[in-house]
């Protein structure tokens, strides 16, 4: 990972995260609104229930280690360690956020459980087979080599271990088309520059990546529409007097994040931005 986008994604959450906690909680991620994206239901709520939704869809059932690769705050971790009764390992680009996430632990009497660290998911600090489940929630589009990042996933994985993914992504290229247009990449462009982006890819690029990484048992499957409704929910909540208050004390980055939650809510509607998600085994 290059040390600029190392910088600017490190920055981005250590500004961010408290803000984020503060209005919506520990999970830094989507929330999960029913398959037909119409269910009604708290914002925190719907975060945890995105996780179980993909844990279900993965028919996961036990495991004893876990890596988080993109952990934030530990909200999934320490989600996985007590579901699971399992050792976590998270890490995170984000000093703020692995302290963070062991405050929050250590509160929740989970320290023995769990560990987190700042490291670079391209260049894994880890062994080779050190977990049997390693768990991808929204950290992949950061990645500036997406074959890169699954090898190391793949590297890391025990053999039978899952390798379980969401993230953001691109609409799929097809013929006769076979490339975005302009305006779309234009969009693309912004959505980049305000959330430390380097680039998305589309979900059938994902399942060849992983099968090129030698992956098995690879399934797929497109939640944009479950998902869709989240940055509507965002953007009503981002301007409360709480949270514009935050944004002010956060900076320029978390407030120019605050004010183009549009761009992601705009990219579903048009069905520009997909949300992907991808289970595999070694």
């Amino acid at each position: 990972m290059t040390a600029t986008l190392y910088e600017q994604i490190q920055q981005f959450y250590d500004a961010s995260s408290g803000l984020w906690e503060q209005i919506w909680g520990e999970h830094m991620h989507h929330g999960y609104y029913g398959a037909d994206g119409k269910q009604k239901k708290d914002r925190r709520q719907a975060q945890i229930d995105l996780n179980e939704e993909i844990l279900q869809w993965a028919n996961l059932h036990r495991v004893e280690t876990i890596l988080d690769v993109g952990c934030g705050i530990g909200g999934s971790s320490l989600y996985l360690a007590q579901k699971y009764n399992a050792k976590v390992t998270g890490i995170t680009l984000s000093p703020v956020q692995a302290s963070r996430a062991k405050e929050r632990a250590a509160n929740a009497n989970l320290s023995q459980q769990t560990s987190f660290q700042v490291a670079d998911a391209l260049n894994l600090p880890f062994a080779d087979a050190s977990f049997d489940f390693v768990w991808s929630m929204e950290s992949g589009e950061h990645m500036p080599d997406k074959v890169k990042f699954l090898q190391e996933c793949y590297r890391v994985l025990q053999p039978g271990g899952t390798f379980l993914m969401a993230t953001w992504c691109h609409r799929p290229v097809t013929l006769p088309d076979g490339y975005l247009t302009p305006d779309e990449l234009k969009h693309l462009a912004e959505i980049y520059r305000v959330y430390c982006l380097p680039y998305v890819i589309s979900l059938p690029e994902y399942e060849q990546i992983a099968r090129n990484v030698s992956f098995q048992d690879i399934r797929t499957d497109d939640w944009s529409t479950a998902v869709a409704p989240f940055w509507n929910v965002v953007i009503d909540s981002a301007f409360n007097p709480a949270a514009i208050i935050g944004l002010i004390f956060s900076g320029w980055t978390t407030i120019q994040g605050a004010l183009s939650l549009s761009l992601m809510s705009q990219g579903y509607e048009r069905g520009l931005i997909r949300y992907g998600v991808l289970r595999a085994t070694k």
